[in-house]
């Protein structure tokens, strides 16, 4: 059995540590979690690690001089960068202490996926990219950030997307909107349930429109993608 890419998270806000552990495990990667930069320090050298996504501002030790260390001791683990750093000087910078790539806040979990995937595609010969997600003909493949329904591709919004995902790894589960809130609309977030009720429907029109449906809600309890 081939094993899944490992991911260390690493970050000191426990919530963007808890979204992104549970989005990546969502995507088919295996995760582990470190809150300080000394913390990836010691679970890099001791664990096997196929790739870091690195917050820049560490309490302890910053992104870029943890990066340093690694390369120092011969280290080649990729790493991309988590940061609310956007501008060009700071992606240079990390670019050249020996980051692979960069992933800006607020961020967009898709989008995370489809970086990393990248990432270990060109580091790792191919590795194992996240499986397409099926339910019926709807069809959501992570690694291109794609989805279709039968022959016919579905466009959507980044935040549509994210909400599809949440459902599609959840096929066949029901799934109540403050879940939806939590992982959808990410750490910051500050709204109620009125605002999956929108996109809900939104989605419905976009996926279900000439087709079976897919996506139902269960009275009084949420949300779940379901096959015919």
């Amino acid at each position: 059995m081939v094993e899944p890419p490992r991911i260390l998270v690493v970050d000191d806000d426990a919530r963007i540590r808890e979204l992104l552990e549970s989005t990546l495990r969502f995507a088919g990667f295996d995760v582990t979690v470190a809150a300080s930069g000394r913390e990836c320090l010691d679970l890099v050298g001791t664990s096997a690690v196929d790739l870091v996504l690195l917050d820049v501002v560490l309490p302890d030790l910053g992104g870029f001089e943890l990066v340093r260390l690694l390369r120092s001791r011969r280290d080649q683990v990729p790493v991309v960068f988590l940061t609310a750093r956007d501008g060009v000087d700071d992606r240079i910078a990390g670019l050249g202490v020996g980051g692979d790539d960069y992933v800006t806040k607020p961020f967009d979990v898709g989008e995370v996926v489809a970086r990393l995937t990248a990432v270990l595609r060109r580091t790792r010969g191919g590795g194992n990219a996240p499986e397409p997600l099926r339910v019926d003909d709807l069809v959501l493949d992570p690694e291109a950030h794609r989805v279709t329904r039968g022959d016919r591709e579905v466009e959507l919004s980044p935040t549509e997307y994210r909400l599809l995902h949440y459902l599609m790894v959840n096929a066949g589960r029901v799934v109540s909107k403050a879940q939806i809130l939590d992982h959808v609309w990410q750490y910051d977030f500050g709204g109620d349930g009125a605002v999956v009720e929108k996109f809900i429907s939104t989605l419905r029109r976009k996926v279900d429109a000439d087709a079976p449906a897919l996506i139902r809600t269960v009275r009084g309890f949420g949300y779940t993608v379901r096959g015919g």
